[in-house]
């Protein structure tokens, strides 16, 4: 039997963390490279997303992957699901 968090597609996001200083959170800058439709140069957009991170593992400068999930509070819709590189 399948749990809810594989039947479900979440969306997953790659990003490096930026902050780590709130408590259960830290703030993952997602950046982005998309072709521009008119001029054909790449344009790279970034955006910053809160993500819950329940152990307090990742620190500033670790690569992760985030995991959609209920809201958990106002502006927290991301949980951490894995720590892919650790900072230097």
């Amino acid at each position: 039997m399948e749990t809810a968090e594989h039947k479900a597609n979440k969306q997953t996001l790659t990003g490096i963390v930026v902050s780590d200083k709130m408590a259960k959170t830290i703030v993952v800058e997602i950046t982005m490279r998309k072709l521009h439709p008119l001029y054909k140069k790449y344009v790279t957009r970034s955006k910053r997303i809160k993500a819950h991170d329940e152990n307090n593992d990742a620190h500033v400068g670790d690569t992760v992957r985030v995991i959609e999930a209920r809201p958990v509070s106002k502006d927290k819709c991301w949980r951490l699901a894995e720590i892919l590189e650790k900072a230097k």
